[in-house]
């Protein structure tokens, strides 16, 4: 049975996170929360949830002397990064007074325009970004199988990535302005929206995690 690690650096919404893994799991998956460098490096699979503010996480991936591990991860097994999990793969974002994060990609963290004004319908475009919207997928991969483009996922985020490479792009969604919602890369796929609020398909896209090998 593989080891799926739910990395916890002190999140609102680990529990959430774990419970929806396994759920999607069924019984074929073990699913462990934990802030330990050796669980993470022992586990099949990483999922890095975040929900909260970049500088606070990445202090405490520090605090717990995590970062080493998590891109050892990141290179060496399936990881899925769920909001800041997404965000913290960044060089730089914005938020806090700007935060280096982890930097296995270029580009930045950005935060929505606050100058955008009412949506063409004349409902206000707040921020942060919250609620159902559709992400449209760039490409085909393993971990969106039968999940259409357009499907409608569950946001939470006033901040968004900004990816230098085009090639990193999986999926973009249209919110003040089009921001790159999902990415994938070898063994990544990442997320700006929440999987586990997200109802059916976000089950789906966790099982097809669950059965993926990584690489694309």
């Amino acid at each position: 049975m593989q080891r799926v690690a739910v990395v916890d650096y002190g999140g609102s919404n680990l529990r959430s996170v774990a419970k929806a893994v396994e759920v999607a799991a069924e019984g074929r998956h073990t699913v462990q929360v934990t802030a330990e460098a050796a669980d993470l490096l022992n586990a099949d699979r990483v999922v890095f949830p975040g929900q909260g503010a970049i500088g606070d996480c990445m202090a405490r991936l520090r605090e717990r002397d995590l970062i080493a591990t998590l891109r050892e991860c990141l290179r060496t097994r399936p990881f899925f990064g769920i909001c800041l999990g997404l965000q913290s793969l960044m060089e730089l974002s914005d938020e806090d007074g700007g935060t280096p994060c982890l930097g296995v990609y270029a580009g930045k963290v950005q935060r929505f325009r606050a100058d955008a004004g009412p949506a063409p319908d004349g409902t206000p475009r707040k921020i942060p970004h919250m609620g159902w919207n559709e992400v449209r997928w760039a490409k085909a991969h393993p971990v969106t199988a039968g999940i259409p483009s357009g499907t409608r996922f569950y946001f939470v985020h006033s901040y968004y990535v900004a990816p230098q490479a085009a090639d990193l792009v999986m999926g973009y969604t249209d919110y003040i302005d089009r921001f790159v919602s999902a990415m994938a890369s070898g063994n990544v796929f990442a997320t700006q929206f929440h999987p586990e609020k997200s109802a059916t398909a976000g089950l789906q896209l966790l099982r097809n995690f669950l059965a993926w090998e990584g690489g694309e």
